[in-house]
């Protein structure tokens, strides 16, 4: 898998050499308008649901979703709960000089949304809860999901150049994180694979430097490592203590791909030393003709830990497909090597997610979209395990979807 994502990203930039042409020229306004997280994009076809407002000279955006969720799960170490996930962003942008300023923030309420400090998510691990490690749960988001500022300079007429500062922020080290990726859109609970591939989307103390050349991009960051911790109501400020860097191609509006590597310094603050991760992914946007977008991704991760010397990968592809433009299927195929699902645990073992679910729109009420879906997922482990999940766990979600988006 691996090796078919590396083949995959030379491909693409392979395509885009040969169809620059196609690739999309972009001024910074629309370049900043494209943005999902910190730096990350999406394909460029991929319609951000947002509203949209001209006040004096400035652009104000404004983009959101919840989703009320009540999830059921088997086995021993399976739980029941009832949550709300959710975040809001608001960001301005104004011209300034030759190029374009944006201030942008991202809340969310999940500190009080989702109650005890977890939701239930089996297999998955990463963080902490009332000073222990989360087993088979979930963290949620902090209050303080975004806070910082854009400039995109335009250097000639093909190149723009990207400077990005944030008390809490994305660097560039992997994908689009998953509350913003268009493939995961119809998908309310995270990838097992989330301390792999996505999980510096909270980090603070960010830095970036980007370069855009047509159809590609590229960036170095700088931002603290540490994991939030379980204070999710503050901002967990620290030093400029790990780096990442991203190369980023885009052959065309449908697809975009990246290949990034970053040290993070202690990112768990109960396990000993530092994460090397590497990460790469593709994206895919089609857009049909009733404006609803098909979009699906392809990730890897992996993480070296210089403590316990484990190389551990996390591999993913996820889909959401619109049957009509009211009707949604979505999926999403997980692998992951999990070696801290025991407190003892010496080795890693590989577990598969295989998630299918499906999403119907309610109806558009002036800005407000709203949708109810549900999806189940089933899960294989090895033998060694199933004593404390049961030979075949697996787990279902219902929920309640709303969002802005154009009216």
């Amino acid at each position: 898998m691996k090796r078919s994502l590396v083949i995959a990203l030379a491909l693409c930039a392979s395509v885009a050499g040969q169809d620059a042409d196609k690739t999309p020229e972009m001024s910074p306004a629309n370049y900043l308008m494209n943005l999902a997280s910190g730096t990350s994009l999406n394909p460029f076809a991929w319609s951000m649901p947002m509203l949209m407002q001209r006040k004096y000279s400035w652009t104000l955006m404004y983009m959101g979703q919840g989703f009320l969720v009540d999830t059921q799960q088997s086995g021993p170490r399976g739980a029941d709960k009832l949550y709300l996930t959710n975040w809001g962003m608001a960001s301005a942008q104004h011209s300034l000089g030759s190029g374009q300023i944006m201030f942008d923030a991202m809340l969310s309420l999940e500190p009080a949304t989702v109650t005890n400090r977890s939701y239930p998510l089996l297999f998955q691990t990463g963080e902490i809860a009332y000073g222990q490690p989360l087993r088979d749960e979930q963290h949620p988001h902090d209050f303080v999901m975004g806070l910082g500022a854009h400039y995109v300079l335009p250097i000639g007429e093909h190149t723009l150049l990207h400077f990005y500062y944030a008390a809490v922020g994305d660097p560039a080290l992997g994908p689009v994180a998953f509350p913003h990726r268009g493939s995961a859109a119809e998908l309310p609970q995270a990838t097992i694979g989330h301390h792999w591939e996505d999980s510096t989307h909270i980090a603070s103390n960010v830095a970036t430097v980007g370069v855009k050349y047509r159809w590609m991009r590229l960036e170095a960051s700088g931002f603290h490592g540490g994991e939030p911790n379980e204070n999710r109501w503050n901002i967990d400020w620290g030093r400029m203590d790990s780096y990442a860097g991203r190369v980023s191609v885009f052959p065309s509006r449908n697809w975009t791909a990246q290949f990034s590597a970053g040290r993070l310094t202690r990112p768990e603050p109960l396990e000993a030393g530092d994460v090397f991760r590497t990460t790469a992914s593709i994206h895919y946007t089609r857009v049909g003709n009733s404006g609803e977008a098909w979009a699906t991704s392809a990730i890897w991760g992996r993480n070296h830990n210089t403590a316990s010397q484990h190389d551990t990968n996390a591999w993913l592809i996820e889909s959401a497909f619109p049957v009509t433009g009211k009707d949604f299927l979505t999926g999403r195929f997980e692998v992951a090597d999990k070696d801290e699902l025991f407190l003892e645990q010496r080795e890693p073992v590989r577990v598969r997610a295989f998630t299918a679910g499906y999403t119907h729109d309610l109806a558009t009420k002036s800005n407000l979209e709203t949708g109810i879906g549900a999806n189940l997922t089933s899960y294989v482990i090895p033998a060694s395990i199933q004593q404390a999940y049961g030979s075949h766990p697996w787990g279902v979600s219902i929920y309640f979807r709303v969002r802005l988006k154009r009216s």
